[in-house]
């Protein structure tokens, strides 16, 4: 099951969240795409930025939660409801960015060489996953989900939710694709009470809040001490919390 999104605590952060979609789409070399698709579009407030890059081209925002699409048409974004799994490229799709997004779809390993043999020549594919489910921000979540009290009660993957670097290389240029690979560690500044607490409530511990339900608080309240010992807060009183990113941009042949 997909988790619910609340798209306002999701906008918590909108610098740090929206930084890696600038520098994801500035590798992009498309000058008149026909079609542009937002994959994943959240609450979209970074599908605008696609329709001022490309001020000529038809933007599809889709996204799987009824929130998010709800959000962006608050936003006047013309977004509709989607399941990425069952997702084709239409025939004119010349530009499909899907930003932080597959991390949350198991096989997205074998949709993407479906997805570039789909799309027309020279189109352009951009990723943009995170790359640090083995952080202390994920794994003590993992490691608290173990323990007697939470045990059995929830799932989450871990370091197998995204490829490495090099495997997102092999995979998009075994399609014959022109392929731009890289990563990123952000050391971000975060601010105020529990701010490392904020950000992965807003995203990683969403499947966590469904699941335990009215005893969502308690796990939150054992988890803060543990990340305020992983990310102790500066003199000033805030916080780095270096978070990784991977990216990937295609060119189809």
């Amino acid at each position: 099951m997909s988790p619910t999104w609340d798209p306002a605590s999701y906008l918590d952060f909108p610098d740090h969240r929206a930084r890696p979609f600038h520098e994801l789409i500035a590798r992009v070399g498309a000058t008149r795409p026909r079609r542009v698709v937002d994959l994943g579009c959240g609450p979209g407030q970074l599908t605008r930025v696609l329709a001022q890059r490309w001020p000529a081209a038809d933007i599809s925002a889709l996204d799987s939660s009824a929130e998010m699409v709800a959000a962006a048409r608050e936003r006047g974004i013309d977004a509709r409801q989607a399941d990425v799994v069952r997702w084709t490229p239409d025939p004119d799709a010349d530009v499909v960015v899907c930003n932080a997004v597959l991390q949350w779809v198991p096989e997205h390993a074998e949709l993407l060489p479906r997805w570039l043999a789909a799309m027309p020549r020279q189109a352009w594919f951009a990723l943009q996953v995170p790359g640090n489910f083995g952080a202390p921000s994920h794994a003590l979540v993992r490691d608290l989900l173990g323990a007697q009290r939470w045990r059995g009660r929830i799932e989450l993957r871990g370091v197998d939710a995204v490829l490495e670097p090099s495997a997102y290389a092999e995979l998009l240029a075994a399609s014959g694709a022109e392929v731009d690979v890289w990563e990123t560690t952000y050391v971000q500044r975060l601010t105020g009470a529990d701010p490392v607490l904020r950000w992965v409530g807003s995203t990683a511990l969403r499947p966590v809040r469904d699941g335990l339900g009215p005893d969502y608080a308690a796990f939150r309240a054992e988890l803060a001490p543990r990340l305020r010992a992983a990310y102790p807060a500066r003199p000033d009183g805030s916080t780095w919390f270096p978070f990784r990113r991977i990216f990937a941009v295609a060119r189809t042949a």
